[in-house]
């Protein structure tokens, strides 16, 4: 009995191990072309609008969102918005945009680790930035591992944006689509140049950008840095795990 226990503790610290470890840390997003737009238009149940509206981030890398969302419920947040891997089809199916964008195949579980983006699903916004925590609520930063460069890993701008309950449930989605950007001219609420043609916006906006810098030109690279925080990362967990293993042979005598 003792034999079996010390067994199956040791079999859960090494699976937990092999899970952390076995992250791919996703690679900074350079080189994306200057200029470019992407925005997604969502109308969802009980009134919700939102617009997520994403560009070129500075010197090419990642991709700067702004994302500004009206009519959430009053219950069920806090709310999660992530980029899908399909489009939303014509019946307007939040559910066929399939999971998450995630080229290095991370998985939702264990959830993302806001100080370590590079470890987190690549789509998983809210994820990294916060999740959604009033009915009406603005945002803008840059996410350094999204890219607007077609036929990249990373590349969303053909794909779909969905908003969730805390539970999941998926209560909004839209495609993004290309636009035009002005630099000078018609401006929003928040000061912030809009894309050509029309959408919905709340008021004010947060800045959230992580500490990571990538360089400014060539392609993706993996950065050394959160591969080792990576590793650092496994080591705890592990060490963890080692200490389960400890406290159940105490007991087990």
């Amino acid at each position: 009995m003792l034999a079996q226990s010390i067994l199956s503790v040791f079999a859960l610290a090494a699976a937990v191990g092999a899970q952390s470890s076995s992250v791919t840390p996703a690679p900074l997003a350079t080189g994306n072309p200057r200029g470019a737009v992407y925005v997604a238009n969502v109308k969802g149940k009980g009134g919700l609008i939102a617009e997520v509206h994403a560009t070129t981030g500075k010197d090419g890398n990642g991709v700067e969102f702004t994302v500004n969302v009206q009519g959430l419920p009053a219950e069920g947040g806090p709310f999660m918005y992530h980029l899908h891997e399909k489009r939303v089809p014509e019946d307007g199916n939040c559910t066929a945009t399939g999971a998450h964008i995630d080229p290095y195949k991370r998985g939702e579980v264990p959830i993302c680790d806001e100080s370590k983006p590079e470890t987190c699903q690549t789509g998983d916004l809210s994820g990294k930035f916060g999740n959604i925590t009033e009915q009406s609520w603005s945002q803008v930063y840059t996410d350094l591992y999204s890219s607007t460069i077609p036929g990249t890993p990373a590349f969303f701008g053909d794909l779909s944006v969905v908003f969730h309950l805390s539970n999941k449930t998926r209560i909004g989605c839209a495609n993004f689509q290309g636009g035009d950007f002005t630099p000078s001219g018609t401006a929003g609420s928040s000061g912030i140049p809009q894309p050509t043609g029309t959408g919905h916006f709340g008021n004010g906006t947060s800045t959230v950008a992580p500490t990571s810098t990538g360089s400014a030109t060539g392609t993706p690279v993996a950065p050394s840095e959160p591969a080792q925080q990576t590793t650092n990362a496994a080591q705890k967990l592990v060490a963890g795990g080692a200490g389960v293993v400890l406290a159940a042979m105490a007991f087990a005598l």
